[in-house]
């Protein structure tokens, strides 16, 4: 396999992203449960909780991957919805593959989308939610303004997304982040670039009050965030206000940390 290029931490590029996912698709369901010793499918049934769906319900699965969100989701209730979106073609090809599987393939479709300019009407679906997918996009401001603006008034987005920890844990995270996953995700992956950008992007990626302020400032309301296993990851939950956004407030983001898990 041909090394992927890694798209630049920060600031990455969209072709950069789809080509870069495109190449690790093959061994990326593996190396995420080995490189989280499988606490991520803990992490996906967390964020799924957040959305205190209704039954029926049609969810956005924004930077779906392999869909191991949007499984989740379905498997809460027969009558759910769902659709998934993503750059990267490989990615989507696995993630289809397990729905057929599992036999969801007549409530849950896949697509090639951009999560800056989805391609859906507004106020057409009744949650959203994007499993480490934020900080992989160019612009998230303009994705989650295209996300809050393709939800019905009142739904509600969950962002989990990857943060470093602070005191000794952030001390040996960031020794198993920065020099052992990027060899052992390399090593499987034949893309060591790919998993060097990993914790390249985390570190660049907003402190969770900065993103908290992002979230707002589109105009999603009822802010909460909180952190999994003592902070690796975070959990973001807003919904649609009915007011139009506006600039940036000056307060502080009306939300409190609502424990760990």
């Amino acid at each position: 396999m041909a090394p992927v290029s890694a798209p630049t931490p920060g600031a990455p590029e969209r072709r950069a992203v789809r080509a870069m996912f495109d190449g690790i698709a093959p061994r990326y369901d593996l190396l995420n449960r080995l490189l989280s010793a499988g606490i991520d499918r803990r992490w996906r049934r967390a964020c799924v909780d957040e959305l205190a769906f209704q039954v029926p319900s049609r969810v956005l699965d924004v930077c779906t991957g392999t869909a191991d969100l949007l499984l989740e989701f379905l498997r809460r209730d027969p009558q759910h919805a769902g659709v998934g979106v993503d750059l990267s073609l490989e990615m989507m090809r696995r993630g289809a593959a397990k729905l057929a599987q599992a036999g969801y393939t007549k409530r849950a479709r896949l697509g090639a989308a951009d999560a800056e300019h989805l391609p859906f009407a507004d106020a057409s679906f009744d949650g959203a939610m994007v499993a480490f997918g934020i900080r992989n996009v160019g612009h998230p401001e303009t994705a989650l303004r295209e996300i809050r603006r393709v939800l019905r008034v009142g739904a509600r987005v969950v962002v989990l997304e990857f943060a470093m920890p602070r005191g000794l844990m952030g001390a040996l995270y960031r020794l198993y982040f920065g020099r052992v996953l990027p060899r052992i995700g390399g090593l499987v992956s034949g893309n060591p670039g790919a998993y060097r950008y990993l914790p390249d992007s985390v570190e660049r990626f907003p402190d969770p009050l900065s993103f908290a302020r992002l979230m707002e400032r589109v105009g999603l309301t009822r802010l909460r965030w909180r952190p999994l296993s003592g902070g690796i990851a975070y959990i973001y939950r807003g919904e649609r206000g009915a007011a139009t956004p506006s600039r940036a407030l000056d307060a502080e983001p009306r939300f409190m940390p609502t424990g760990d898990e």
